[in-house]
């Protein structure tokens, strides 16, 4: 897993200060997240291939979190797009794009399937041979959903020392990576077991979008590799926290503390804040592994 930060902060767009959206690379498909105002420049900041993006999650429909979404889609259309789309998001959201695309007269050429989340219990909404997603039910204004992302991939790994000075065609590879063993041309026989190696163990990558301190997450999220936990406040606005159901710093550390988590990501940053390092000092308070997400960073999972 590979994880690009596009917009890390909450609220309204600024020059330097983009609102949310994440791009997950998980082998060569692209997994987009949120889709807040200014996402396509962001993504072409990244040098992300537009046409790669097929799979789209978004977690509730507040401004900072949509409002990227009809123009992405457009561009989508003017750069001729022909496969089909798939957009995960709360009932409604058919609805709101659809009429901006009806009103502006821009249906597009390729197909959108829109599959609406409704459920307030965890669910599995996407699965392949590699990948499984499932809701996390979030408490926030309106209805709201994070995201689980658990890989299960079954491709062995090519042990490159194994076959060094080997001629292998193209096609020898991936029966490698599936498990096969190969007889070349000369009648040389290569057990699997010889030149590869175990699968990548299963990733986990949570991503926990606006809501209030809700500890009935700490099972749906236990030991993940990466918690993204909005962060918009600090706990000396702990009462505004509670009022617009977000969380603070100290509660989103509190819930990777009880989660065993193995590292915590921080976002969604209020812009009343000018130094972002008093997030990262409130929350290592309690869990010592913290990052803070910055626009355009990327890290491995």
């Amino acid at each position: 897993m590979h994880l690009t930060i596009l917009g890390c902060h909450s609220a309204t767009p600024r020059e330097n200060n983009h609102t949310s959206s994440q791009l997950l690379r998980i082998d060569e498909s692209l997994f987009l997240i949120d889709c807040g105002e200014g996402t396509q420049i962001q993504l072409r900041k990244a040098k992300v291939k537009f046409f790669k993006i097929k799979h789209i999650f978004i977690s509730h429909l507040h401004g900072d979190h949509f409002y990227g979404l009809v123009g992405l889609i457009s561009t989508f259309r003017l750069l001729g797009r022909k496969e089909d789309l798939n957009i995960y998001g709360p009932k409604g959201i058919k609805e709101v794009i659809t009429l901006q695309l009806k009103l502006a007269k821009s249906w597009t050429e390729y197909s959108i399937n829109f599959h609406e989340l409704v459920s307030k219990k965890s669910e599995i909404i996407y699965k392949d041979d590699f990948l499984t997603v499932k809701t996390l039910p979030l408490d926030h204004r309106v209805y709201t959903n994070g995201f689980l992302f658990i890989t299960s991939s079954k491709k062995r790994k090519i042990n490159l020392d194994a076959i060094k000075g080997i001629k292998l065609e193209h096609y020898h590879y991936r029966q490698i990576q599936q498990g096969k063993s190969i007889e070349l041309d000369d009648g040389t026989f290569l057990d699997n077991e010889d030149i590869s190696l175990e699968p990548d163990s299963p990733k986990k990558y949570a991503y926990c979008s606006d809501t209030a301190f809700k500890p009935d997450l700490v099972p749906l999220i236990n030991g993940v590799d990466l918690l993204y936990h909005e962060s918009t406040f600090l706990e000396k606005h702990s009462e505004l926290a509670k009022i617009t159901k977000h969380s603070t710093a100290l509660q989103a550390a509190t819930i990777a503390k009880d989660a065993r988590v193995k590292n915590l990501m921080l976002g969604h940053y209020s812009n009343r804040y000018g130094d972002k390092e008093d997030f990262y000092k409130e929350a290592s308070k309690v869990f010592k592994s913290v990052i803070l997400s910055e626009d355009l960073k990327s890290f491995s999972i």
